[in-house]
């Protein structure tokens, strides 16, 4: 005859207490995580409302500012960008424009035209460079401008410099807008051939350019251009979870963050990113 073995209810010191409900925010402190203040912009190609809505709802927490990029937002229809806009904003997230509309206003002659409607949609903040363009106004009177309007203003680095750009050339303009009244400089991924860039020309990690300009700024003065997984995780890996990135995609935010937070398998093995201690178990 089989033997039967019934199971008996755990009771005495042996037995585990059932806490029961815990939260997210609970548990990431118990593991080391620590509360992190906003350090990444995602950007917005041209979504549907209901998937940027979508998106604040669900991380807004982890933006630090929205950037309605390139022209998209200005030939969709007015209404649902309007409505972007003001998601972000009941979400407490600002709003940012991208530079390639700023420069074409800035060829046309129209960089007043194109802050007031800036300023109308409610963003609060525009993005000006020089890539593509020469600036017939002093970084001054266009951060007066902009201002005057109730916009900031961050810049992005990079201009019509030779081929001999160098990044003390960068610096200089970098620090003409932040003495003017720019509250952060953009920095693109660059061109790895003139060595302006983070990533050599065989796409290995380079961060002798980067750390330049954190030396010359201030890392909490300055946002990465990170569009891709690859750029995004060298940054981090490199910097800490203190360093502010920039153009990533929505639906990359979540990744990047779990990543600063050391919620990667590579990331955990980072001293940079690993968690700290594990803390004490909130009181039931």
């Amino acid at each position: 005859m089989p033997t039967v073995i019934l199971a008996r209810k755990a009771t005495g010191p042996e037995s585990f207490p059932v806490r029961g409900h815990i939260t997210a925010t609970e548990y990431l402190h118990q593991i080391g995580v620590p509360h992190l203040r906003p350090c990444t912009a995602p950007f917005d190609p041209g979504y549907d409302l209901s998937t940027v809505e979508g998106h604040l709802a669900q991380s807004a927490n982890l933006m630090e500012v929205l950037k309605i990029s390139m022209a998209c937002w200005i030939i969709a229809d007015e209404t649902v960008t309007r409505r972007k806009v003001a998601a972000a904003a009941a979400h407490s997230v600002p709003t940012v424009t991208g530079n390639g509309l700023f420069q074409i206003a800035v060829a046309q002659g129209l960089i007043e035209s194109y802050l007031d409607l800036c300023a109308d949609f409610g963003v609060i903040r525009v993005e000006c460079g020089e890539s593509h363009t020469e600036l017939p106004l002093r970084p001054s009177l266009i951060v007066k401008m902009a201002h005057a309007r109730g916009l900031e203003v961050q810049f992005e680095l990079g201009g019509r410099f030779s081929a001999t750009e160098t990044i003390e050339q960068m610096i200089d303009q970098g620090d003409s807008w932040l003495n003017a009244g720019a509250v952060q400089i953009a920095v693109p991924a660059g061109d790895a051939a003139r060595g302006s860039s983070y990533f050599d020309p065989l796409g290995h990690f380079n961060p002798v350019f980067a750390e330049r300009l954190v030396r010359a700024f201030g890392l909490d003065m300055m946002t990465f251009s990170a569009p891709d997984p690859c750029t995004q995780y060298a940054l981090l890996q490199h910097f800490g979870r203190e360093v502010h990135l920039c153009d990533v995609r929505l639906e990359d935010l979540l990744n990047v963050e779990s990543f600063r937070r050391g919620l990667h398998s590579v990331a955990f093995s980072n001293e940079q990113l690993h968690p700290g201690p594990p803390g004490p178990a909130a009181s039931a």
